[in-house]
């Protein structure tokens, strides 16, 4: 029997502050949400037959695979046709969008960003899953409740950690770091070594693209930076963050050293490629990599492992939060999509996780412990870094945050500085333009304060 439980373990409320106004949201969630402002209204139309439409935004073959078995098996069980359109993850609410502005919108859809969420909740575009999200037992920070609502049903963690070779750290008899010193060590001992064709530690992307808001924070948040108090004044430049911050930045600039040449040009292919072809031996970024390495190079893949963004003295740790989910649309097949997605979530879903098993990290608690999710022969090979995903989500010395989950709930507000790229840009201050950390982190809090009052 699957366990109950509150639906926000965490005290961490998504709610509509103040009602924003449709335009306040549109512009809080950035380019994405400029689609076409009369797209939101479009009336939806009748079903033509009995066709659940899902907007799927994990187009890897194996994934495309499990999702498409999982409609084949609904549809011979119930005789309801659920039509499987992928796109690339970044494509998703864009293509959303459109659907509804044709007045043909999809059913149900995948979404990675809290701001689409609230935007498409605030325009009463999609429905809430209470029903099915009671039903479980889930993590910390992984769901947003608007006013007690459930919105959307997240299904994997992607949380964003250090990946690195352990045949490398062996042959050198390394340790993975527990602090800066430690990082800074290791990646001195490895860069240009020519025996293993390695010349540089690591790449950290810091050019104002999405690569760098996810995987160029992990250090900052855990020494203990935050960007809001709870009542939304930015605290990056008060006494108490302001030395973390920059201490933070000074610690980039030293990492430079050891990183490829122009890390403002490096994106998504960089940290994936540079470290398969062994131009870097450690990689920040999710289990993605491993699972395409099991399929292209599995012997190589056994010789990655993973730590934890670690803080400057090694008190605290951090990961960089991710997050990916489906939610439901307002449609003539509303009813028929829920009853879909409950079905899939008992049924399929762990089949679906199996499809990338060290990147889809499971959300529900329950699935922990299920034999089905354990059988996957990926927790013999990875063991050591699928422990450690489970361990996080408890470890009171772990920090999950993430630039657009700041604050004190999921709110426009973080998304605009999310879409800003006002965080890379303090980076690239102290990196590029030799500005002093302290007057780097001055510059950043009051572009927020700019971007949170437009």
């Amino acid at each position: 029997m699957v366990k109950k439980s509150p639906l926000d373990p965490t005290g961490q409320g998504f709610r509509v502050n103040g009602s924003p106004s449709r335009r306040s949201v549109i512009k809080g969630v950035g380019a994405a949400a400029a689609v076409a402002p009369f797209a939101l209204s479009a009336p939806a139309v009748l079903a033509a037959d009995k066709t659940v439409r899902f907007l799927n935004a994990e187009p890897s073959v194996d994934s495309v695979r499990a999702m498409r078995f999982a409609a084949a098996q609904y549809e011979k069980e119930t005789g309801i046709k659920v039509q499987m359109d992928s796109v690339p993850g970044g494509k998703a609410f864009e293509k959303l969008q459109a659907s509804i502005q044709s007045g043909r919108p999809y059913d149900i859809a995948t979404l990675s960003f809290v701001g689409d969420v609230l935007l498409l909740a605030n325009e009463k575009k999609i429905v809430p899953l209470n029903s099915i999200i009671s039903k479980y037992d889930w993590g910390p920070r992984i769901l947003f409740p608007m006013q007690g609502d459930n919105y959307w049903y997240p299904y994997d963690y992607n949380l964003c950690w250090i990946n690195y070779r352990k045949d490398l750290y062996a042959a050198k008899s390394l340790r993975e770091p527990g602090n800066w010193d430690g990082m800074m060590g290791n990646l001195a001992a490895l860069t240009g070594d020519g025996e293993n064709q390695l010349r540089h530690g690591i790449v950290h992307p810091i050019g104002s693209n999405g690569a760098a808001n996810y995987t160029a924070f992990g250090y900052m948040w855990a020494n203990g930076v935050k960007l809001f108090d709870d009542d939304w004044n930015v605290v990056l430049d008060s006494p108490d963050i302001l030395p973390k911050a920059a201490e933070y930045l000074d610690f980039m600039a030293d990492l430079t050293q050891y990183m490829p040449p122009s890390p403002m040009q490096s994106d998504w292919a960089n940290l994936v490629g540079d470290f398969q072809g062994g131009i870097i031996s450690h990689t920040p970024g999710t289990g993605r990599l491993i699972d395409q390495m099991g399929l292209t190079m599995p012997e190589k893949a056994k010789q990655v492992s993973s730590f934890l963004f670690p803080s400057k003295d090694g008190k605290k740790f951090a990961v960089n939060h991710g997050y990916d989910g489906w939610v439901v649309l307002d449609t003539a097949m509303t009813d028929e999509a829920l009853k879909f997605l409950e079905w899939f979530s008992d049924e399929h879903l762990i089949n679906f996780l199996h499809s990338s098993p060290v990147h889809y990290q499971p959300t529900r608690l329950d699935i922990y412990e299920d034999p089905r999710w354990t059988s996957h022969p990926a927790f013999e090979t990875f063991a050591d870094i699928l422990a450690m995903q489970k361990r996080v989500l408890n470890d009171p010395d772990v920090i999950i945050r993430s630039i657009d989950t700041e604050g004190p709930e999921p709110d426009v507000r973080a998304g605009k500085v999310f879409r800003s790229y006002a965080l890379p840009e303090m980076i690239q201050d102290r990196v590029l333009n030799g500005t002093s950390a302290t007057d780097s982190v001055r510059t950043a809090a009051e572009k927020i304060r700019k971007i949170i009052a437009a």
